[in-house]
């Protein structure tokens, strides 16, 4: 059953051809037209409100046609999520950075959505996983505790934004008390006043472009200079030197859990959600910020961007699972090798939804599937795929709950 997706054009997404959403979609819907000056940001693959998802030969929502057949969700789904798809599968295409953003735990946003129903418009939590399909560059996680002091110690830009008196403080720290003064420099930090901020930057970015090339990749001059440019003046440039900077190449994953602090800065992947589009902003983005709320959730531990990696599990020789610790969803990575003719994609026990990221292929019901193609399976399907273009792996991802 093919599904019709939602493109969103958000304006930090990927322009034109160069953006994977966009080639994707017009690969498998000859109907598409590409605009090589709109950004084509994320595909949605669900049932969010947002961006729901069609059955693409019914005149129907996904949503609505889950309602008529809920038996197709599996008995388990049933009875933790009723007749509801409790994810949101995603592509992303990042040209530049998305926000420094958290999402809030199930009483967090509940909470919100009660008292700013506009601006937080469901009461759902948002864990999600992030699956590289190109290099992929993300701040994900307060850095170690020795690589932010360092920070601290060779940049007077920031130590004049935080206030000299809470840097103290925090490089004095020991381990007991860390969390309590690092959330007083980033507070400090965010809540700085604009002008200082702008005019710091300035002074940093004309101390870097003076300097030898070691130095500026140490302070990481290059993106600096990127996000600057991108957001000039924001408070959020600075964050890069108290989160975890790191390239994901393709097939690596992180997995990110309440409160975690993040940006994804550029670069493409697959995504997968708790069915919810709660963000709390507060840098970075031309959105609103609430940096109070964002203060008060985030987690203010200090790991290295090792403790972020999710690793997955191999189900047999075509199939590996990512299966993080949420029962909202899972996913699956499916790569038929060259050569190879055929594959029986493995029984869920939920529903789900696959998308083709690259080949082609035949599916049980004699239906060609091409890169672009999603499609929705009902839980307890058995499905074959027989290959069609074999020369180049075929690859495909598949989210379904995970119960």
């Amino acid at each position: 059953m093919e599904l019709q997706c939602k493109i969103q054009t958000y304006d930090w997404g990927r322009y034109g051809i160069d953006s994977t959403v966009a080639t994707l979609v017009k690969s498998a819907n000859s109907e598409f037209t590409l605009d090589e000056k709109r950004p084509y940001a994320e595909l949605w693959m669900g049932t969010h409100p947002n961006g729901p998802s069609y059955m693409k030969d019914l005149d129907m929502t996904l949503e609505q046609y889950i309602k008529e057949n809920s038996n197709f969700l599996g008995k388990d789904v049933k009875k933790i999520f009723g007749e509801h798809l409790p994810f949101l599968f995603k592509v992303l295409s990042v040209n530049k950075a998305l926000s420094i953003q958290a999402h809030p735990n199930k009483e967090k946003a509940k909470e919100l959505h009660q008292q700013y129903p506009t601006i937080y418009k469901d009461a759902n939590y948002k864990p999600e996983l992030a699956i590289a399909l190109t290099p992929f560059e993300v701040l994900c996680g307060f850095r170690p505790v020795r690589e932010i002091k360092e920070f601290l110690k060779v940049l007077p830009e920031l130590r004049v934004v935080i206030g000299e008196d809470k840097v103290l403080k925090f490089m004095a720290t020991d381990e007991a008390t860390t969390n309590r003064a690092l959330k007083t420099c980033f507070h400090s930090l965010m809540t700085c006043d604009a002008g200082l901020i702008e005019l710091q930057l300035r002074k940093l970015l004309d101390r870097l472009s003076n300097s030898d090339e070691s130095l500026r990749q140490s302070l990481h001059a290059s993106l600096l200079e990127r996000l600057h440019i991108d957001y000039p003046a924001d408070v959020g440039c600075f964050g890069i030197y108290f989160f975890n900077y790191v390239t994901m190449q393709p097939g690596e994953a992180i997995y990110l859990g309440p409160n975690e602090p993040h940006a994804y800065l550029s670069g493409d992947c697959i995504e997968c959600m708790a069915c919810s589009d709660n963000v709390v902003r507060a840098g970075l983005t031309s959105k609103l910020k609430d940096v109070p709320t964002l203060m008060e959730m985030l987690t203010y531990n200090c790991e290295p961007i090792s403790a972020k990696r999710f690793q997955p599990t191999r189900e047999d020789d075509c199939t590996e699972l990512f299966r993080p610790p949420v029962l909202d969803f899972a996913v699956a990575k499916i790569t038929i090798p060259p050569g190879r003719s055929s594959y029986n994609i493995i029984p869920r026990s939920t529903a789900s939804i696959l998308i083709i990221i690259n080949g082609k292929g035949e599916i049980s019901s004699s239906k060609v599937l091409y890169r672009g193609s999603v499609i929705f399976i009902p839980g307890n399907e058995k499905i074959g795929i027989k290959v069609l273009c074999g020369c180049h792996p075929m690859l495909m991802f598949q989210a379904f709950v995970n119960v």
